[in-house]
């Protein structure tokens, strides 16, 4: 009996020592998982930060690109025809063709659009106004052209930019803004830049 006695603790090491090899293998495989999901997360994280320090980078490039002399002369030259309802003298669509790039970015969402708002917003419903009404040059394009996507990319940024001032202005904020008299006092400081 004192054999018999002598194998069966042995036999109970035995399975003890496969419990702890278990544990160990299961403990190394949730280890491993967790490593790999933790991983995965902050690479994520870190593509994230780098999508928005590049859509920062490019609106203050686009916002350099704004304020160029070049594109400073084309802005006083458009805002100068729409304050004089001049429409059959516009011949310069650099400055619609710049807000219908940023639009298309914004749309794809290379650019952020708070970024936007933050830095074209005035600009881009001010002129979008004034070149809809009292004249409808946009509409007018289209026609002509019997192209309806012409500048539709900034379209779609003006009605974002004004998504985006109804959520920052509230519930309690007028629903109607005063767009006539913002756009023209725009255009009237547009028609007034120099070339720096």
């Amino acid at each position: 009996m004192v054999r018999g006695t002598e194998e069966i603790p042995g036999e109970c090491q035995g399975t003890a020592a496969m419990v702890d090899w278990f544990n160990v293998a299961l403990w190394s495989l949730v280890g491993t998982w967790i490593l790999v999901v933790g991983t995965l997360l902050l690479m994520l994280w870190q593509n994230l930060q780098t999508q928005k320090l590049n859509s920062a980078n490019a609106v203050m490039n686009l916002r350099e690109r704004f304020d160029s002399p070049r594109m400073r002369a084309a802005r006083r030259h458009l805002s100068e025809r729409l304050l004089k309802q001049a429409h059959q003298d516009i011949s310069n669509l650099e400055v619609i063709t710049f807000f219908e790039l940023v639009g298309t970015l914004t749309h794809r969402k290379v650019l952020e659009d708070d970024l936007v708002w933050e830095a074209f917003g005035g600009w881009v419903t001010a002129y979008y106004w004034a070149l809809r009404n009292p004249v409808d040059m946009i509409g007018d394009l289209r026609r002509s052209m019997s192209d309806p996507l012409i500048f539709h990319e900034f379209e779609w940024l003006q009605q974002r930019i004004l998504a985006i001032d109804r959520r920052r202005l509230g519930p309690g904020a007028s629903s109607a803004a005063p767009a006539a008299a913002d756009s023209e006092r725009f255009m009237m400081r547009e028609s007034k830049l120099e070339s720096i």
